[in-house]
């Protein structure tokens, strides 16, 4: 069994620790665990790695278009590989969730997020199982510029917490590849916690 696993970010060393490339963070640190080395693969438009996972086998992937083109190639390698839907995880950033909190759904729309719509575009659906990274501030003042804030980098105490979410968002993909996904939405879907802060 494959399953295709895509973080969502933008390319390019300014963007490294901005909120908007918590997606290629993930899976960063799960290539790590899972001993995984990353290449180019279509035509420099993904980076691209392999390992196995009990009987799973992995791929992961990093579209090294902008986030707003993301879509395209990632559609491309899913078409390639004839994988459905419910084998593409998508790992995303997302402003509406406070900082840290993991939330895992099977399907659902897009939110706004702009990498989200692409992928939902290209490849016609929005039937494919997501992670979503919460990186919302704790107050957002009366002229809150959502475009300018996933872009800029996490604040000091954000950058001193971001070890241990990744981390936990590692351990979700993890457990989703070992027990399934809806077992991962059910560890990781926690509400109510108290929530650390980006700020």
């Amino acid at each position: 069994m494959t399953t295709l696993i895509v973080g969502l970010g933008n390319p390019g060393r300014r963007f490294h620790e901005t909120r908007h490339n918590l997606g290629f963070l993930a899976v960063d640190a799960l290539a790590g665990v899972l001993g995984a080395d990353w290449r180019k693969a279509g035509n420099g438009t993904l980076l691209l790695a392999e390992a196995r996972r009990g009987h799973h086998r992995v791929l992961l992937a990093k579209p090294q278009t902008f986030m707003n083109r993301s879509g395209p190639p990632v559609a491309s390698l899913v078409r390639a590989k004839r994988l459905p839907l419910l084998r593409l995880w998508v790992v995303v950033d997302d402003l509406d969730l406070p900082f840290g909190r993991l939330r895992l759904r099977e399907r659902g729309s897009s939110g706004g997020h702009h990498g989200l719509d692409s992928l939902v575009t290209a490849l016609g659906s929005n039937a494919f199982p997501r992670l979503r990274i919460g990186i919302g501030p704790a107050h957002k003042p009366g002229r809150f510029d959502g475009a300018a804030y996933v872009l800029q980098r996490l604040s000091a105490n954000g950058r001193n917490l971001l070890p241990a979410i990744i981390q936990s968002a590692a351990d979700a993909l993890l457990r989703g590849l070992d027990d399934g996904f809806p077992a991962a939405m059910n560890a990781f879907n926690v509400k109510g916690e108290r929530q650390p802060r980006d700020s």
